[in-house]
């Protein structure tokens, strides 16, 4: 466990803020991992995703195991002291070549993990198009998901849910259609194997408001074969789906930005003739001392002027 310091200055105190957690949570940072061992083609993947990126963090660790107990440790460490969520690690050996593992993270601990094997790489280089139609930094992309599958197996939901988490980038309420440039293409080809293919749009007129998209691809394309994925446990899913509880709208209060919060109070007519008034008011009684008083002193002048 990393030891958490009291900040001592203002400065840090901000940095921290920066951390907590927020209503409306900001875009997701990607940590690009490389493991003990990778191959040629493992590192075109790791670069070329960084490219596509463009946030991620990029480190090299002998020590992390994601699927084994106690190898998400370093990972975990990681996520917290570069405020990551997202985690793409990716090592090489004979059993499993070319292994690429994507992982989320809540609280800076493991959500969730998905273990596939890249074949059939093509990196963004072996592309020959006009360099004009290339993807602009930080834009949007679309994402078609094709095939039964993603509906039916459980292995590739998984791996949609995954990547449409890694490349949401922020969120956004309007988008501007001349701003989305480019679409990644799924392809289902069986229950375990995922066809990934990077394009840019190319908008052309059609004759109505819409117009025309055609695809070209840029790089870049990859099979992506499911190995090994960690489900989130279900009390830590319960735990991370939780929502903010919206305030109820309470009736007659208003805010001002002067005099803070303000209300309005119903009162009743009241019907002061309808009252029924009792003998047992002070007021009458503080009446009755007094007209007792001076009447006792009226008797008294009477006597002495006689």
């Amino acid at each position: 466990m990393v030891a958490i310091r009291a900040p001592k200055s203002h400065r840090a105190k901000r940095e921290l803020l920066k951390h907590a957690p927020k209503l409306v949570e900001t875009g997701k940072k990607t940590l690009v991992l490389h493991g003990t061992k990778t191959s040629a083609v493992l590192n075109s993947v790791l670069a070329d995703w960084f490219h596509l990126k463009r946030d991620c963090y990029s480190k090299k660790n002998e020590n992390i195991r994601p699927f084994e107990s106690g190898g998400e440790t370093s990972l975990e460490f990681f996520s917290l002291k570069t405020d990551c969520s997202l985690i793409i690690y990716g090592s090489h050996s004979k059993k499993r070549p070319n292994n690429l593992v994507l992982g989320r993270t809540y609280d800076h601990h493991i959500y969730d993990l998905v273990e596939v094997g890249v074949e059939n790489y093509k990196s963004i280089e072996s592309y020959v198009y006009d360099k004009k139609l290339a993807p602009k930094l930080g834009s949007k992309p679309f994402f078609a998901f094709i095939g039964e599958h993603f509906e039916s197996v459980e292995e590739l939901k998984h791996l949609k849910e995954m990547l449409l988490d890694l490349f949401r980038g922020e969120v956004v309420e309007n988008l501007n259609l001349s701003g989305v440039d480019r679409v990644f293409v799924c392809t289902a080809i069986s229950p375990t194997t995922v066809y990934l293919m990077h394009c840019a749009l190319r908008l052309k007129r059609s004759g109505t408001s819409i117009p025309r998209m055609e695809l070209v691809e840029v790089g870049p394309s990859m099979d992506l074969v499911v190995r090994r994925h960690r489900y989130p446990a279900e009390s830590l899913k319960k735990e991370a789906m939780k929502t903010a509880d919206h305030a109820k709208k309470m009736k007659n209060v208003m805010k001002d930005p002067v005099q803070g919060k303000l209300g309005k109070v119903y009162i009743p007519d009241q019907q002061i003739a309808k009252m029924a008034l009792s003998n047992d008011i002070k007021g009458l009684k503080r009446e009755r001392r007094e007209a007792k008083k001076n009447k006792e002193h009226s008797k008294k002048q009477k006597i002495n002027v006689e």
